[in-house]
């Protein structure tokens, strides 16, 4: 039994330390869609991943410790609102389809970068006291959509390899 809770804990540890460098790398490319505050989500491939190996219980911590401590490293006060609002919207969302719908990888990813958007705009609105930020929102479904898209490309086969070693009760 401890164990068992040992390794549970070391991959706990392992996919929030990925997620983290993925953050950290992310903040030094320069990735540019034209889009004022798009990026290409790549710690989220971590939590994409985790929903489909091990499972909704381990991704959502993943996926909060991530970021929270991205946000204090790298970010400020506003970002880190920003992607907490868009980072359980979107992790609520894939939890939900992934269980309801049995949605592909690609499906639930590019339902994760769309709604990461909209939470973070509703949580702009609300702090700006204006819906006009609403008229943001086009454009970046259309880039949720497409880097939910590339995530699910990258995560599609590190799930099928995981699922082939992790054991079954993950």
């Amino acid at each position: 039994m401890k164990n068992s809770k040992a390794k549970k804990a070391a991959l706990f540890g392992l996919l929030v330390a990925l997620a983290f460098v993925l953050s950290y790398l992310e903040s030094l490319l320069p990735f540019n869609l034209g889009v004022p505050g798009v990026k290409l989500g790549l710690a989220n491939l971590v939590v994409v991943v985790a929903l489909f190996t091990v499972g909704e219980k381990t991704a959502l911590p993943v996926a909060v410790v991530r970021i929270v401590l991205a946000g204090l490293t790298f970010g400020n006060t506003y970002s880190l609102v920003y992607s907490l609002a868009g980072g359980l919207l979107s992790f609520a969302v894939m939890a939900l389809v992934r269980r309801r719908s049995g949605l592909s990888v690609f499906g639930v990813s590019m339902l994760g970068g769309v709604t990461h958007n909209i939470g973070q705009i509703a949580v702009a609105a609300v702090l700006m006291g204006t819906y006009r930020i609403a008229y943001y929102l086009p454009v970046l479904l259309v880039a949720g959509l497409v880097t939910g898209l590339l995530i699910g490309l990258a995560a599609k086969p590190v799930v099928n390899r995981l699922q082939a070693v992790l054991p079954p009760d993950h």
